[in-house]
């Protein structure tokens, strides 16, 4: 089915922005959104249940500038010792 939308130019824009942070089309990104609000699937209980939940999402995968996510903790836990005011 072919759905035509026209969108504000705010919504257009962050719809684009989010789609290109993730790395995938557009298109793609409105189809996982639209989808996403019709599941009434019960929320994860279990630590593999979340991780899985988190796959489906694109959770897991969606920093692929992060090579290292222990020194990337790391660093993080250290920036927010030394920030003024702490």
């Amino acid at each position: 089915m072919t759905i035509t939308l026209d969108l504000p130019k705010r919504l257009e824009r962050k719809l684009s922005s989010e789609a290109a942070r993730l790395g995938i089309p557009v298109e793609q990104y409105a189809l996982r959104l639209l989808g996403g609000q019709r599941t009434s699937k019960a929320p994860p209980t279990t630590g593999a249940e979340l991780v899985e939940y988190w796959r489906r999402e694109g959770v897991i995968g969606s920093r692929p500038d992060i090579t290292d996510s222990s020194s990337y903790a790391r660093r993080i836990r250290h920036r927010a010792e030394r920030r003024a005011g702490s």
